[in-house]
């Protein structure tokens, strides 16, 4: 019985005869008040032949009383106790119940306790006759017949109930089965075949159940597999990227180690232009060359850990300015840098360019979309226990959609055509430091975005 549909049968059953015995007790109390009233009437009709025919035989009164089912009739007329009929009684008088005006819970509680008690005993039963024949009655009799009635009464009530719960747990066990059971074995039966195939999309549940509650679990089912086929076959597509990445990322690390050669030989030279050049250019190649490793350490596993030294932000931020400003060509773009000299970072500078760099470049981007002119601005202060840095521009905003998924590979681009890598790579970085990397503002007037690198160890 650990079926949905067991357990239920069984839980109604319960149910249908707990509900029984709360009909059962004041039934058994009403039928026990019925029998007494009875042997009243039945007391009163007796005593009647008494009070017309006047004396009558002792073998009459007898038979009467013996029809009756009780000892004594007492009858009190016009304000007269009279004994219309009498015989000795087998034992002493153990209660007396007035039925005049008893109230509910007294009667259930005399028929409970009359249940209760095995004994024969004699009792008192005082009533009001029928048909106005007198003030009141009373009769004596023996409860054992009583008793008997309202066990006989009692098991049969239980039989019914008996069947009662059957049919009725029999009737909702069909319905759960129809209306329950079924559309959740339909369920676990999709779920089962869309976990041996997640990327068949015919195993995608097919919402058929008029039940509400059930039609939304399909619905939800339906949704979360059709959901789930998409990342998968997205997983697939980055993971053929990734492996074309990787061999790009081999290849052009071969080639800019080269390069890195040769740009060697130019910081020997005398000219005074290529002596200003030739150190920027040695960073940039020396930059990419330690791209490419960590793209090649990233399709393997994730970004390397954070090198941490103590180093001055303002040469970062100059250098990422100066490749910026180059980038802009005739572009309107100026840019500022609010960063003290002796401002000092403990972090891994390579990985701080790149996330600087990555900023910076998407907020040149967002101000050439818009072809007007713009500022850029990089910023740093010392909030106490975390190092801020903001990153800002005047262009026009992110759009809706850059919003949603700002940190979401391939989702988050900020400008057309951007793959949306560099914010989840920048964010992956700082977060490798212990920070945060968030958007602190956008809009018409410009965007902002908050680097925040928590002091602690890294400070």
């Amino acid at each position: 019985m650990n079926t949905l549909s067991g357990r239920f049968l069984i839980l109604t059953a319960i149910f249908v005869m707990l509900a029984e015995v709360l009909i059962f007790v004041p039934s058994i109390a009403r039928f026990r008040e019925d029998f007494l009233l009875s042997k009243l009437e039945r007391a009163q009709i007796a005593s009647l032949a008494h009070l017309a025919g006047g004396d009558i035989s002792p073998e009459l009164e007898q038979e009467l009383l013996e029809n009756a089912g009780v000892y004594n009739v007492v009858l009190r007329r016009n304000d007269a106790r009279q004994l219309v009929l009498s015989s000795p009684l087998p034992s002493a008088i153990a209660a007396t119940y007035d039925l005049r005006d008893a109230a509910a819970p007294v009667l259930i509680r005399d028929a409970l306790l009359r249940l209760w008690h095995p004994g024969d005993e004699v009792v008192r039963v005082i009533g009001v006759p029928v048909r106005s024949a007198g003030m009141l009655i009373e009769i004596t009799l023996e409860t054992g017949t009583l008793r008997a009635a309202m066990i006989d009464y009692g098991l049969r009530i239980l039989v019914l109930s008996a069947v009662i719960s059957i049919i009725t747990a029999v009737l909702l066990f069909l319905a759960v089965r129809v209306f329950l059971v079924r559309p959740i074995s339909r369920v676990v039966t999709s779920m089962k075949a869309y976990a041996s195939a997640p990327e068949d999309a015919r195993g995608v549940m097919v919402p058929s159940s008029s039940i509400t509650e059930l039609r939304e679990a399909e619905e939800t089912l339906a949704l979360m597999q059709t959901q789930l086929i998409s990342a998968l076959r997205q997983k697939e597509r980055l993971a053929g990227l990734g492996g074309a990445v990787a061999k790009v990322s081999h290849d052009l690390r071969n080639i800019l180690t080269s390069a890195q050669l040769f740009t060697d030989r130019l910081e020997t030279s005398q000219d005074p232009m290529v002596k200003r050049m030739a150190p920027k250019l040695v960073g940039s190649i020396t930059r990419a060359v330690n791209l490419c490793e960590s793209t090649l350490a990233y399709g393997k596993a994730e970004e390397p850990p954070p090198r941490l030294s103590r180093f001055a932000l303002l040469d970062i931020v100059t250098d990422v300015i100066d490749s910026e400003r180059l980038s802009a060509g005739e572009a309107d773009i100026s840019f500022s840098e609010d960063v003290s000299a002796g401002f000092q970072l403990r972090a891994d500078p390579e990985q701080m360019y790149r996330v600087i760099a990555n900023l910076v470049r998407n907020a040149r981007q967002a101000i050439v979309t818009s072809g007007k002119p713009g500022e850029i601005s990089v910023q740093a202060e010392d909030a106490g226990d975390a190092t801020l840095i903001r990153i800002s521009d005047t262009g026009t905003g992110l759009p809706p959609k850059a919003r949603e998924h700002l940190f979401t590979p391939f989702q988050g681009g900020v400008s057309k055509g951007g793959s949306g890598l560099g914010l989840t790579i920048s964010a992956e970085l700082v977060r490798g430091h212990g920070g945060t990397l968030t958007l602190e503002q956008t809009g018409d007037d410009g965007t902002t975005f908050l680097i925040r690198l928590p002091k602690g160890d890294f400070g």
